[in-house]
């Protein structure tokens, strides 16, 4: 459709959007953030891990697993150690606090558990409902592609309330296509 609209080969259509979506892809995260892990496929799932600043952005990672380890190992990448992190119960975020965060609260979903006061995830979780519900219409992605996918996901939601258009035209011109 796209190549249609602007009159070019498919192919380069393709190619312009992996362009675009390799532009867009990068945050050290401060303040109050929430964290979760979401699973991405029908068969052969992707393990998706993310980053939410309230009242912000979010920044999503692909991950092998989600282990303490890869978890806890992203989370000392990017976010600062006077942040407040708010998880699930998932035994992967035990320790934040020994690790020298500031305060780490939890809500326990197993237990019916979903908001307490300020404590909950809805944010990241509404952009796992953002994200799937984008990238079901293409009724599956080469895994090869889905990590472009999955940051286009991320930028849209990201800019949201904001002009999408005049963004890009500003990182097109620092960044070029061709």
């Amino acid at each position: 459709y796209a190549a249609d609209l602007v009159r070019v080969n498919p192919k380069t259509a393709v190619y312009y959007f992996h362009r675009l979506r390799e532009i867009i892809a990068y945050a050290v995260f401060s303040g109050e953030i929430e964290v979760d892990e979401s699973y991405f496929g029908a068969r052969g799932k992707i393990i998706v891990f993310g980053l939410l600043k309230r009242q912000g952005k979010v920044y999503t990672e692909i991950v092998p697993n989600a282990s303490r380890k890869t978890l806890q190992d992203i989370i000392r990448g990017r976010v600062d150690m006077e942040t407040v992190i708010h998880s699930d119960g998932w035994r992967g975020y035990n320790g934040l606090v020994d690790l020298g965060y500031k305060k780490h609260f939890r809500v326990h979903h197993g237990k019916n558990e979903f908001a307490r006061g300020r404590a909950h995830i809805n944010g990241i979780e509404s952009f796992w409902g953002y994200a799937k519900t984008r990238l079901s219409k293409y009724r599956g992605i080469n895994k090869n592609a889905f990590y472009f996918h999955l940051k286009e996901s991320e930028f849209r939601f990201n800019y949201r309330h904001e002009n999408i258009y005049q963004i890009l035209l500003e990182i097109f011109r620092n960044k070029p296509l061709n």
